[in-house]
């Protein structure tokens, strides 16, 4: 066997090699000798290395819109913006309703007002004005001649007297000291007026009056059905931390 398969590779090359020379590129024919020549195929080789990556590619058509995902956790506060601009004025709201009668607060009160009945009155002691005008509170004592305080506070008093055949020298007192004087030097054949008015702060239990001062002939305060001499005062404000 070995022998025919040397013999019949000479007589294959013999003409090849003259063909050759003569005409290059011609194909080989075909020969029984040739397809017992073949042989059996071989194993499949290794994968070789994965090639550079290509280019990319032109953007492709806008697809469709998506379905609408679910709602997201609520974020976090943001900061306070800047206050916007004042808003129109709105109209007026319709009237409340009336409220509850409440407490009446209380009223202080302290006042009188009186006359002279009696001429010539004695000097050195209180005057007693006992024509009553007004005492509604009963702070005015026309037994003694003395206004009694009850309520401490700030007190204006006044007084105008008629003068008369004399002169007249008339003091205001509080707490057995006099605070105002007053002097009217009678005039004859004249009917004269003397007249004084002052503020004072009364404490509870102070007591105020009128009386004639001086020793002579200087009680000329006059009253009758025609002229009057008149002593009045009143609180204007109490004290209210109870002085």
């Amino acid at each position: 066997m070995m022998r025919g398969f040397l013999l019949c590779s000479l007589l294959l090359l013999a003409p090849h090699w003259t063909e050759v020379a003569g005409q290059e590129g011609e194909p080989e024919p075909k020969t029984p000798c040739a397809n017992w020549m073949g042989g059996a195929p071989g194993y499949p080789g290794h994968n070789g290395l994965p090639g550079r990556d290509g280019k990319d590619g032109k953007d492709g058509l806008k697809g469709e819109k998506g379905e609408e995902g679910m709602q997201g956790p609520k974020g976090d506060p943001g900061e306070a913006g800047i206050p916007g601009k004042e808003g129109p004025r709105g109209f007026p709201g319709y009237p409340g309703q009336k409220g509850d009668k409440g407490e009446g607060a209380f009223i202080y009160r302290s006042a009188f007002s009186v006359g002279l009945t009696d001429r010539a009155p004695h000097p050195n002691v209180p005057i007693r004005f006992t024509k009553i005008y007004y005492n509604e509170q009963k702070h005015y004592d026309a037994a003694t001649g003395k206004f009694f305080c009850t309520i401490p506070g700030t007190y204006y008093f006044t007084y105008h007297l008629t003068v008369y055949l004399t002169d007249v020298k008339v003091s205001l007192y509080k707490k057995d000291r006099a605070v105002m004087f007053t002097y009217d030097q009678f005039q004859k054949n004249n009917v004269d007026q003397a007249s004084g008015s002052i503020l004072l702060h009364l404490s509870s239990g102070d007591e105020v009056w009128l009386q004639v001062y001086g020793e002579g002939d200087n009680n000329g305060i006059y009253a009758d059905n025609v002229n009057d001499s008149t002593f009045m005062g009143f609180l204007l404000y109490p004290d209210m931390d109870g002085r």
